[in-house]
């Protein structure tokens, strides 16, 4: 009989977006194959405590924050696993893969990679350089400008500007018009993300996007379809079809995407001609200008009047919840739930 693959989902985190990866993990879980994987499942409290979980259904009911069993991958090389630590007594896991399934901070972005990357353990997703770069909208946007694909006009403010609202404010409106978007630049799942219409209302989104990083965007209102296409693979990465949001709030807000019902998410919409294949296009040629590797979603807007595309950000750890794009893309470009795993796992013993 051929011996199972040992595959470690890390789930939860210290980011804002905890309860989303709990939503994810679950879903992941329930797709990965029991005859072909032994799974080991480790969640992050918000506290940064790594802890054992024994079931899916602890995760669905939150239980697993109360284990008395501390499971932690240690960059040691020669262990390859994971440490389990039950009072005074030390067990070790050897883990085959890691599955990060860890959205924004602290997991997203570049830092559990690099403690794969020491620990030498193969893992599902981008790499440290790819993941800290996409994380951050400043450094993301520089190099889409460098490829020449349409986005939305910004102005770069840290939190230490923020002394002086009045002159943050000046700087905005010489740039943009109202309405504008503010962004935390290492933030996902739109959290801390507000729009502005007036000088007050910008710094008030100011303040709040401080609360989540030290770097903030300030971006051009783009009216528009909310569009979002799904790259997979590595060298020879594939794109998938196109979705569209049709958000139940004014902007696909972290509530509108995670908790209101009314907001939706639409396969095959209608395009005007050329704008599927331009997308998919982008889409790779940002996946690969960001040393992209096994997967990501990329987004853009479809703006109204024109119809020109204009890149709006990539996510390299896109939300596998059961309202999520990525997965339903790929199903269907006929990949299914534990194939689109199985897919993801492979690349992962793949990475060059």
């Amino acid at each position: 009989m051929e011996k199972k693959t040992t595959v470690a989902v890390l789930f939860g985190g210290q980011s804002s977006e905890h309860e989303v990866s709990c939503m994810s993990a679950v879903n992941v879980i329930q797709a990965i194959s029991p005859e072909k994987y032994d799974v080991v499942l480790i969640g992050i409290t918000k506290e940064g405590k790594w802890l054992l979980t024994e079931s899916r259904e602890q995760i669905e009911d939150g239980s697993w924050r109360e284990s008395q069993v501390q499971a932690v991958i240690t960059p040691d090389a020669s262990v390859q696993g994971v440490l389990l630590i039950r009072e005074d007594r030390i067990q070790r896991r050897q883990i085959d893969v890691v599955f990060p399934v860890l959205h924004g901070m602290y997991g997203e972005d570049g830092t559990v990679q690099g403690l794969l990357e020491m620990a030498r353990i193969p893992y599902v997703g981008c790499g440290v350089l790819s993941s800290a770069i996409s994380m951050d909208k400043a450094y993301t946007k520089q190099i889409v400008e460098y490829l020449g694909i349409r986005q939305a006009r910004y102005v770069l403010i840290h939190r230490w500007d923020l002394e002086d609202l009045q002159k943050c404010a000046d700087r905005v409106e010489a740039e943009l018009s109202y309405p504008v978007f503010v962004k935390p630049c290492k933030a996902g799942s739109s959290q801390g993300v507000s729009g502005a219409g007036n000088p007050q209302e910008l710094k008030d989104a100011l303040r709040e996007a401080a609360r989540h990083d030290n770097r903030i965007l300030v971006e051009e209102t783009i009216k528009g379809r909310e569009i979002e296409c799904a790259v997979l693979g590595g060298r020879d990465a594939k794109a998938s079809d196109v979705g569209e949001i049709l958000s139940a709030e004014a902007f696909y807000s972290y509530e509108a995407k995670y908790f209101n019902e009314e907001s939706r998410t639409v396969l095959h919409p209608l395009l005007p001609q050329g704008v599927l294949e331009y997308v998919r296009e982008a889409a790779v040629k940002i996946f690969h200008a960001v040393d992209g590797f096994g997967l990501a979603r990329v987004d853009f807007f479809l703006e109204e009047g024109t119809d020109q595309v204009v890149f709006n950000e990539i996510n390299t750890l896109p939300g596998f919840t059961g309202i999520s794009m990525y997965p339903m893309l790929w199903a269907e470009k006929g990949l299914p739930g534990g194939k689109l795993i199985d897919r993801l796992i492979e690349l992962a013993f793949e990475r060059e």
